[in-house]
């Protein structure tokens, strides 16, 4: 069996969750990734909205097109 090898930001989360000692620290650990990585998509979402020069009309334009390829 080939041994894991953490990198060092799951080296530190390992470190930091032994020290946990309640459900409550883990969900609330959990909630503050879950922001995190929410932001950070949030942000990216936004760049591209910028980016492809979107609007609510673009957007009801894609959720409108049918474009599928015919059955042989």
């Amino acid at each position: 069996m080939k041994p894991t090898v953490f990198n060092p930001i799951q080296l530190q989360l390992l470190q930091m969750f032994s020290r946990m000692d309640s459900e409550e620290e883990l969900k609330e650990v959990q909630q503050l990734l879950s922001d995190y990585y929410f932001k950070k998509v949030e942000k990216r979402a936004a760049e591209l909205w910028d980016k492809l020069e979107l609007n609510e009309q673009k957007l009801e334009e894609l959720a409108n097109i049918h474009e599928r390829l015919p059955y042989k």
